[in-house]
C-alpha cells in the first residue's frame, strides 16, 4: 500500500544524507518543487542529484543547490542562461559533474527500472565522454558500455494520482518522471489532486501504483 501524505514534508521525510535522489523535470516542467522545498527545511546533505538539467533560476532544484546541500550532479544540460546556480557552485569547486548525453541518461535509468545492469550504447564514442569506459565493436560499429543509474529516491511532479497510486502527467511534464519513478527504491510523487480509486482512465494511467511509495497533493491546475 502507497501512503498519502498530508504534507511535503512528510513524504520527504527519512530521505537521509549521501542519497542518489531522481528529480523529475524538462526545465520547471514536471519539477517537483514543492518536494524539493521540503527537502531543503528537512536537512539532507551531501546529495547526488539526477535530472535532466541543473536548475533553472533559483528555485525547484536551484534552490536545493544554492543550499549547498548536493555533492555531485548527473545531468544532460548543466549550463544554461538561468542556471547561474550551478555555474557559480562548479566554477568554484564546490560540485562535482557527471554529464550523460539526455537519450543514454533516460535510457540508464529505463534499464535500472527494468532490471537490465548495462548496455551498449553509439552514442558519445570517440569523445571525452567515453573516457575509462569499456568500449566494443558490434557488427562494424562502436559502442560504449553504460551501467543502469540507480536512485535511492526519486521526486516525480506530475498531474493526478489516485488512492492507490496510480499516477497520470500533463503534457510536457511528462518527461524523465515515469522512468525515475521505476529506478528508485523509494519514489515519492506530486501531484495536483489526489482522485477517488477508478476515477481515472485505466488506459491512461502512466506510472502504475507498484512503482509508488508515497503521494501528496499540492494543489495547482485542476
Amino acid at each position: 500500500m502507497i501512503a498519502i501524505c498530508d504534507s511535503a514534508a512528510e513524504a520527504v521525510a527519512g530521505i537521509e544524507d549521501g542519497s542518489t535522489v531522481l528529480v523529475s523535470g524538462f526545465g520547471m516542467a514536471g519539477m517537483p518543487v514543492e518536494l524539493i522545498d521540503a527537502l531543503i527545511d528537512q536537512g539532507a546533505t551531501d546529495l547526488t542529484v539526477v535530472s535532466n538539467n541543473a536548475g533553472n533560476g533559483d528555485t525547484g532544484l536551484a534552490a536545493l543547490l544554492a543550499k549547498r546541500r548536493v555533492r555531485k550532479m548527473i545531468c544532460s544540460f548543466p549550463r544554461q542562461h538561468d542556471s547561474w546556480v550551478f555555474d557559480g557552485l562548479y566554477r568554484s569547486g564546490n560540485i562535482e559533474l557527471e554529464v550523460v548525453p539526455q537519450g543514454t541518461l533516460a535510457e540508464r535509468l529505463r534499464a535500472a527500472g527494468a532490471g537490465i545492469p548495462a548496455f551498449y550504447s553509439p552514442t558519445g564514442v570517440g569523445t571525452l565522454l567515453a573516457e575509462g569506459k569499456e568500449t566494443r565493436e558490434i557488427d562494424g560499429r562502436s559502442y560504449v558500455l553504460e551501467h543502469a543509474l540507480h536512485g535511492d529516491v526519486a521526486l516525480v511532479g506530475a498531474h493526478l494520482a489516485d488512492q492507490m497510486g496510480n499516477v497520470v502527467y500533463r503534457k510536457t511534464a511528462r518527461n524523465f518522471g515515469p522512468v525515475m519513478a521505476t529506478a528508485a527504491r523509494t519514489t515519492i510523487v506530486q501531484v495536483h489532486r489526489v482522485v477517488e480509486a477508478g476515477a481515472l482512465d485505466p488506459e491512461a494511467i502512466v506510472t502504475p501504483s507498484i512503482f509508488v511509495n508515497r503521494v501528496v497533493a499540492v494543489g495547482g491546475p485542476a
